[in-house]
């Protein structure tokens, strides 16, 4: 093929049925429009995907563009070629303020703001959101319609309220609410406390060098949850993250409540049709004490390789603005309930009449567009932390938490996972002051030990029910 580029594209794969055929019709179609170049997309295993990336990078070679998922990012930026330059570029940098590349419009300016901050350095969107998601609170509405509830809540004492509601019921579940001991979650409520994870603004004014799970806003996050458990209401499954096990009591109508990823929408909806009650799908509750700070999100994000040839780099380019133009981010969410990534491909959905004959689809963008009294408008988005050693930090919190349900006591816990997550994070900016992340597990996207490992099911669950 000659004069032919090659655009290496390597995407996780998610494993939905039908995930990689939707990248490989995009890579069809985008060749159609653009004759010269051949898109050459290559599927990842999600969980190891890092340190496939790591191998083909030391070993000189590696992808134009990289999938990372999100609280992978420093990894991203840390991650060196053999001669020690950095390895990725700025996607913003490469774009250079132009409106569009190859005849493909620029979409960056159109990305909803809480997904772009999250990506964005020193105002600078360092690479190009590919997936997003947000936690919500799903409810069986049946049940709180028998306890006297009229609207879900919205607050924590609001929760605590429907909890009791619940309860009181005669013939009521044998808990209230469940979710999954998972770092989003932690994430989230710090997020919506304007509570930072890490020293300088969550890594995001200089290198973050200290980590807090202690700080006052994990604390709060932690007694509330604890407070939930002790009065019987928070069914605690006793795993980590068991997604499974806190899905499977929603749908068996164990439990009236489940706070859940957005990309969980679809199996809960379809859920509560199986068994015959009525869902309802809303924001994630927030503090009642403290500003309401914004909604974090997870999800993941293509890098471009820096030095490359300027067609090859113009062309990866214009087919990450392709695949993000409204049309094909619109068709992206109906497949996959991911939330739409730009306000082209929302408006392109409302105007298509999706969220009216899907209704429960809307809730994650309203969750990131709307305060969660319903009032229009947007708020500062919160700018969830980058740092190394994520994977390894959260599951040091959620060991904590899980011994705080079992009777530990919440400061001294909290304060011990606070020196352990140190502890990590320093060996870590020890280790990339002088080369590239190489270790497998700094580069695995889950890291579980011993009884905390993933059962079978949970593998085959984590990636449908987490993001």
């Amino acid at each position: 093929m000659t004069g032919t580029s090659v655009l290496d594209i390597w995407v996780s794969d998610l494993t939905f049925p039908g995930y990689m055929d939707w990248w490989i019709r995009k890579a069809s179609e985008f060749e159609e429009a653009h004759p010269r170049y051949r898109v050459a997309i290559r599927g990842l295993d999600f969980f190891t995907g890092p340190r496939q990336i790591a191998d083909a990078v030391a070993s000189g070679t590696g992808p134009a563009v990289a999938e990372y998922y999100f609280y992978m990012s420093q990894v991203a930026r840390d991650t060196r070629t053999p001669d020690g330059a950095p390895r990725y570029t700025s996607v913003q940098d490469a774009i250079d303020g132009r409106s569009e590349i190859l005849g493909e419009p620029v979409v960056i300016d159109d990305i909803v703001p809480a997904v772009r901050e999250y990506y964005t350095y020193d105002c600078d969107l360092t690479s190009m959101p590919s997936i997003a998601t947000t936690s919500l609170l799903y409810a069986n509405t049946d049940l709180l319609e028998k306890a006297g509830q009229s609207r879900l809540p919205r607050t924590w004492r609001e929760v605590e309220a429907a909890c009791s509601a619940l309860a009181a019921l005669d013939d009521g579940p044998a808990h209230a609410i469940t979710w999954s001991n998972h770092g989003m979650f932690f994430q989230q409520a710090l997020a919506a406390q304007g509570g930072p994870l890490t020293d300088f603004h969550n890594g995001r004014s200089g290198r973050a060098t200290r980590v807090d799970l202690s700080s006052p806003a994990m604390l709060a996050w932690a007694r509330w949850w604890r407070r939930l458990h002790e009065a019987g209401h928070y069914l605690h499954t006793g795993g980590i993250p068991d997604w499974q096990g806190t899905f499977q009591a929603f749908a068996d109508r164990a439990v009236g409540l489940r706070i859940s990823s957005s990309n969980d929408v679809s199996y809960m909806v379809g859920a509560a049709a199986e068994a015959g009650f009525d869902i309802e799908v809303g924001p994630f509750p927030y503090n009642d004490e403290v500003p309401f700070g914004g909604n974090a999100i997870a999800g993941s994000s293509f890098w471009l390789a820096d030095r490359l040839d300027p067609a090859v780099r113009d062309g990866a380019l214009a087919f990450l603005q392709f695949v993000h133009s409204p049309v094909n981010a619109a068709q992206r969410h109906k497949v996959s309930s991911f939330v739409p990534l730009t306000h082209g491909a929302y408006d392109v959905l409302q105007h298509e009449g999706w969220f009216d004959t899907h209704p429960y689809h809307r809730a994650a963008s309203d969750a990131l567009r709307a305060y969660p009294d319903g009032r229009p408008g947007t708020w500062p988005p919160s700018r969830g932390a980058q740092f190394g050693e994520f994977a390894r930090v959260q599951d040091i919190m959620t060991a904590a938490m899980r011994d705080v349900l079992d009777g530990a006591d919440t400061e001294e816990r909290f304060a011990r996972a606070t020196l352990d997550a140190q502890r990590l994070l320093s060996a870590y900016n020890e280790t990339v002051a002088r080369s590239t992340p190489s270790d497998p597990q700094t580069l695995r996207i889950e890291y579980f030990t011993g009884a905390e490992a993933y059962s079978g099911t949970d593998l085959e669950n984590v990636v449908q029910l987490k993001r």
